[in-house]
């Protein structure tokens, strides 16, 4: 008596599902991703005031506002950007003074 053995194929699903799993997941940024583009909104803002100087100082300037608005959006760039640092580093400061 031969034994032949079973064929196995694989099975494939073809429906759609109401609850969402088959749609393709949307990519989701990470909290590098959003302190990398924060950090450069605030360099840009940084330089966009010292283009704003750079033209006061050479005359090219007629309305003064657009430089004080200038300066002062890079001021509160880089407030924010260093009481987010600074939170930080107290936050890994309390972590590590825990006991495990």
């Amino acid at each position: 008596m031969d034994i032949t053995p079973l064929q196995m194929t694989p099975v494939q699903m073809h429906a759609e599902s109401h609850l969402g799993e088959t749609q393709p997941k949307e990519e989701t940024k990470s909290f590098g991703d959003y302190l990398v583009d924060a950090l450069k909104k605030t360099n840009d803002l940084q330089l966009d005031a010292d283009r704003e100087n750079a033209l006061l100082a050479a005359g090219q300037i007629d309305d003064i506002s657009e430089v004080v608005l200038a300066s002062q959006k890079a001021d509160l760039a880089l407030q924010l950007t260093l009481q987010l640092r600074n939170r930080a580093v107290s936050a890994y400061q309390e972590i590590m003074r825990m006991q495990v």
